[in-house]
């Protein structure tokens, strides 16, 4: 049998997670195989922001909440060591029916509240008991990998359907 190398063996469980969580924080910052979050949200008009373009559903308003809301959910699931968590209305309470925001200040508030959970959710991964791979016990097999990946698939999903909604609106770069 061959001998490990130096740096092999000082390659263990917790350096293979650390490498994990790294992958993952920089998965859920986007940004490497498409635009970012912050790439999608910036720079959007005021004017268009509850703007519906033919044959869509929905207004980048519309699109910026329910990434808000689905991520906040993801997040207070996988937190939820002290039981707290409740099950929201699929699809009614993960969409919002206001097609525009009140005000510039609403929108900024919801992009603030996505970047502020998305911090919160990397804190969860990035903790020093984080198990990625036990199955949380209030769930039905989910562990915080599968969450974390959940999350990102989500999150990536919607940016690109934002910016789909910004080109139909003739407003991305």
């Amino acid at each position: 049998m061959a001998k490990k190398s130096e740096s092999q063996q000082h390659i263990d469980k917790g350096g293979e997670q650390k490498a994990l969580v790294k992958q993952l924080v920089a998965l859920l910052d986007g940004g490497q195989a498409h635009a970012s979050f912050a790439d999608a949200v910036e720079g959007l008009p005021e004017k268009l922001r509850g703007e519906v373009p033919a044959k869509l559903p929905y207004s980048a308003w519309q699109l910026l909440e329910h990434i808000r809301i689905a991520q906040r959910d993801i997040l207070e699931f996988s937190n939820n060591a002290d039981g707290g968590y409740k099950s929201k209305k699929w699809p009614d309470a993960y969409w919002s029916k206001e097609k525009a925001p009140a005000d510039a200040k609403a929108w900024d508030a919801s992009v603030k509240a996505i970047e502020q959970d998305r911090k919160a959710f990397d804190k969860l991964l990035t903790a020093k008991d984080a198990d990625l791979f036990t199955p949380f016990p209030w769930g039905d097999g989910q562990n915080l990998l599968r969450q974390a990946l959940l999350l990102a698939d989500h999150n990536a999903y919607h940016v690109g359907e934002m910016i789909v909604l910004r080109r139909l609106l003739g407003c991305w770069k």
